[in-house]
Order: structure tokens, then sequence, then C-alpha cells
């Protein structure tokens, strides 16, 4: 139930923490799962008292409980361990103090890290965090290595070392964390974050050496595997030996089996790749070279053909064609007008033959009225009509004097 409280009407601290004890009496005894990261066992006292903390995030809780619940897993747990805690939640009111008071211990077995391990590796993998397209590639000659690692570990040694050693140009961005213990997750996480967000950085390798499951049991966390999966920047894995495969292999955009096999694949081995040059020059070379002797012999080739040798032949051999079509032309035309002069020449002939003209030439007159018509019949005629007589060699003027159809003319022209 909410308290009502004012400035003018507030709690005293000492109920706040009546209240607080209360509500956390409610609770009852609850099964909590953590490392223990500090464990005292003082000589001749009757509690110990340990802190459990989370190992993906930086939480922690005082647990104490009774020498003999203790006793009953000392021989299996020590600091570093997972535990599983059947415990009852205290508030201690005069310092506001929470902690857990254990009735029961139970290390967690590798088995069952296993076994929980396997339930996360499918829970992931359903979500598509290990699918490989979604895996960048890494780039060629990276020109910032960003390298997660323990502080002078072999590790970081073996990465520097031949990385330098194969490219000495290269350069690093080093962020020495934890890689075990209840620290290593959340500083694991931080420094891959912080990696991923400096542009200058090309790559990122998370590297550490061997270890038990236990050990790795951080590069297999559900937070570093997210992490990762939400980098822009591509990411190395090169957690142990061989053997070793956490949760982070299958998400990182490539993993290497060592340190050292993540400095050879993410950097290019400066020898190896002058060599390569070197053979790709020569391969080059000799490809022009063949391409060039190809097409030698293929214009030689072609300069062998008659049209090449001898250029003008053709030209010589379309002149004396185009002669001969040319003459022939001439003799086809000459044909023709010869043929069109004769022809008009007999229809000239035919022409004059049928000429009026020629008719007149005989003597024959044309007699014409004043309108042009022509006079075939006497009666055509009127008495002292004028007619117009045409002859050969001009026209004159006549005067009909009788219209009968017999009589003469009188020449009036």
């Amino acid at each position: 139930m909410a308290l009502n409280t004012s400035p003018e009407t507030p709690l005293p601290v000492g109920e706040v923490s009546r209240l607080i004890g209360g509500w956390i009496d409610r609770l009852g005894a609850v099964w909590v799962e953590g490392q223990i990261t500090q464990l005292s066992r003082r000589p001749g006292a009757g509690v110990v008292f340990m802190t459990l903390r989370d190992p993906s995030y930086d939480i922690s809780v005082s647990v104490t409980c009774y020498r003999q619940v203790f006793d009953a897993v000392a021989d299996v747990v020590s600091e570093g361990a997972r535990v599983v805690v059947h415990a009852k939640p205290e508030w201690y009111a005069p310092r506001g103090q929470l902690s857990l008071r254990a009735a029961e211990i139970k290390p967690v077995g590798v088995g069952e890290l296993l076994a929980r391990l396997e339930q996360l590796k499918k829970s992931l993998a359903r979500e598509g965090l290990f699918a490989a397209e979604r895996k960048k590639a890494l780039p060629f000659l990276p020109q910032l290595i960003g390298l997660v690692c323990g502080r002078a570990s072999a590790a970081e040694r073996d990465v520097l070392e031949n990385a330098r050693h194969r490219w000495p140009a290269v350069r690093f961005e080093v962020r020495n964390v934890p890689v075990q213990g209840v620290h290593a997750v959340p500083q694991v996480v931080q420094a891959v974050k912080e990696l991923d967000e400096l542009a200058a950085v090309d790559v990122i390798i998370v590297a550490r050496g061997g270890g038990s499951v236990e050990d790795l049991l951080p590069f297999s966390d559900e937070q570093l595997v997210r992490a990762v999966a939400s980098c822009r920047t591509p990411v190395v894995s090169a957690i142990g030996h061989e053997p070793d495969s956490p949760l982070l292999d299958l998400v990182a955009d490539l993993r290497a089996s060592t340190p050292t096999d993540a400095a050879k694949k993410v950097v290019p081995d400066v020898g190896e790749e002058y060599d390569r040059v070197q053979l790709l020059r020569e391969r080059a070379r000799r490809a022009v070279d063949i391409h060039l002797d190809r097409e030698e012999r293929g214009l030689a080739v072609a300069m062998s053909r008659p049209s090449m040798e001898h250029p003008h032949r053709m030209i010589d051999e379309r002149d004396e064609q185009v002669g001969a079509l040319l003459d022939r032309g001439r003799r086809t035309l000459g044909h023709l007008l010869d043929r069109a002069d004769s022809e008009l020449a007999h229809t000239h002939a035919r022409v004059v033959a049928l000429s009026p003209a020629a008719t007149l030439q005989r003597g024959y007159a044309v007699l014409q009225k004043a309108d042009g018509q022509v006079v075939r019949a006497p009666a055509e005629a009127t008495a002292g009509e004028e007619l117009r007589a045409r002859v050969a060699e001009g026209g004159f003027t006549v005067r009909v004097t009788e219209s009968s159809g017999s009589g003469t003319d009188e020449d009036s022209g």
C-alpha cells in the first residue's frame, strides 16, 4: 500500500527502514544464482560471509550463512565458482543494508553449465544471430585494429607481435580488460562498444588464451553475444585454442582458432603480398606477350594476302570493268539515238505527206470565212461575202459574186 507523505508530514528514516524490512520479509526464500567474488571464513566464527555477483551485470549482493551450511560444499566451492543459493532476503535496518541469509548452497557443475549454454545457443540461433548472411567481410588491409584482451597477456603479445611481423605499419587500439571472473563480461562489452564507436577502427579482435570451461564462460555470455551482434565494425573471435568454442565464435564475423591465427587472418603478410604482386606482374607480362604474338601473326597473315601485297590490282581490274561498261553504254546509247533518229525521219515524212500544206503545193486553195471557218460547200458562201483564200505561198481575199454553186470568182486581192 502506498504511503501518504508530504513535506509537512515526512517519515523518519527509521520508519522507512522498518517498512522496507517488512516488505522484504514478505518476499520469502528464493533461489538465486551468481558467482562468488569474496569469501570470508573467519576462524572460530560460526558465520561465513560472501558476495554473490551477477556474471553479466555489475550487480552484487552480500550473502551470509552458517558454517555448517558452507562446509557441506566447501570442497567444491571457492571464490569465482558459480553457485545456486536458497536464501531469504534480510534487511539490516540500522545500516539500511540488504543481504541474503543462505540455507542451502549448490555448486553449478560443468555439465549443467554446458546444458545451459546449449539452450542459449539454440535460442540465439533461432533469432538469427549466428546466420552467415549477417556476417561482415574483413577489410583487406586494416589501418587501425581494435584489440580487446587481458593486460600483459600472452594473447596480447601473440596478436601484436605476429601482426607487426606480417605488416610493420599496422596500428592497434588496445583495451586491456579482465578476461575471466565476475568483472569480465561488463568490461569486455564496454571495450567492444568503445572500439565500435571509433570510426578509425577497421576491425576488432577479442582475444584470450586457453582455459577451463568456467574460465571461458564470459565469452559465452548472452550480453556479450548481443553486443557483438550489434557492432557495425567486423569482429574476430580468438578465444582459447582450437577445441574451445564459446558462443562468441558463432556470432563473430570471423572465428580464429588462436590469437596468433587471428593476427594471420586479419593482417596480410607483406612478403607474401609482394610475391603475389610479382607473380601477377609476370602473369600480366606473359599475357601481353602472348596477345602481341597472336596479333603479329594475324597481321602477317593479313599482309600476305594478294589484296595487301598488290593493292592496285583490284583498282586496275575495276578500272577495266568500268571502261568496258562505259564503252558498252556509249554503244547502246548510240544505237538508241540512231533508231530514234530513223523513226523521227519516217514520222516526219509521213506527217509531211499527210500535211494540208502538201496539198496546197499541188495548186489547191482553202477558203475561210472571216471567223476562220473553212468553206466546204458553195451553199455555205453568200453573194458579196469576202472570203480568205489560202494557197501554198500565202493568201489573198476574194469576193463571192454568185452563191449558186457554179460561176466565177472575182479576184479582189
